[in-house]
Order: structure tokens, then sequence, then C-alpha cells
């Protein structure tokens, strides 16, 4: 069986456990905070470099591509317009066959740009993660600041 004095003796020592200095718990903030913004920073930069990682493996291809395509195209349409010229009994018939296939290209060149321009303004480049994060660290510090007041 315990007694009164060994049940104070008990909340005495837990008391002092429990206090602590003004300094102690604002030392204590300074290094969750740290710890806090320095996990944020490194999750911002690992997303950062997973994007930046893509865009670099993707640029090489891009020009690549871009060159041949173009050369491509130039084939392309010289056989276009020799195909279509001779449709036409005039001395300007090379000319209307180069502006047939020039606005034939405008409009697929349109769209296409249309559709990537959809497409890179959809996914963007922000951090979505990490804003997401941020975001759900922004209810939670107002939650505890509600829960303190």
């Amino acid at each position: 069986m315990h007694n009164v004095t060994d049940i104070n003796a008990g909340r005495r020592d837990l008391r002092e456990h429990h206090e602590r200095s003004l300094a102690d718990v604002v030392n204590e903030i300074k290094v969750e905070l740290k710890e806090f913004l320095v996990t944020r920073f490194e999750i911002l930069r690992a997303e950062m470099n997973e994007n930046f990682t893509a865009l670099k493996a993707g640029i090489p291809m891009l020009l690549i591509g871009s060159v041949l395509g173009v050369m491509v195209l130039m084939l392309f349409t010289g056989a276009l317009v020799a195909l279509i010229a001779p449709a036409f009994e005039n001395e300007f018939r090379w000319a209307i066959a180069l502006a047939i296939v020039g606005v034939a290209y405008l409009i697929i060149g349109g769209a296409a740009a249309w559709m990537g321009y959809r497409e890179v303004t959809a996914r963007g480049l922000a951090p979505k993660r990490t804003i997401n994060i941020l975001k759900q660290d922004q209810v939670w510090l107002q939650n505890e600041a509600r829960r303190e007041a």
C-alpha cells in the first residue's frame, strides 16, 4: 500500500519533469520548425529533379525527331505538289498546288499545336505533391492554432 508521502513525491517528480523553461520550449519549436522546413524543401527538390530529369531526357530526342521530321516534310511536300500540279491547266499550277499543300499543313499544324498546348497546360511543371503537402500542413497548423486558443 502506498502512503501519502510517496504519492506526493511522485507528483512533485512528475511536475518537475514537465516544467520546462520558456527557452527550452522556444528551442524545441525552432528545432522542429527547422526539421519541418528542411523536409519540405527536400520534397520540393526531389519533385523538381524528377520533372527536370524527364525534360533532359526528352529534349535530345525532340531535336533529332524535329530535324528528321523537317527533312521528311520537305520531301513529302515536294511529292504532294508534284502530284497536285498536273491537275491544273495553267501557268500557275505549281503555285496553286503549293498553296493547297500549305493550307493543309496550316490546318494540321494548328490543330497539333492546339492539342500540344492543352497537354502542356494540363500537366504543368508545378510541384503538385509539394503544394499538396504544404496545403495539408497549413490545415494542420490552423487546427492546432484553434485548439491552442
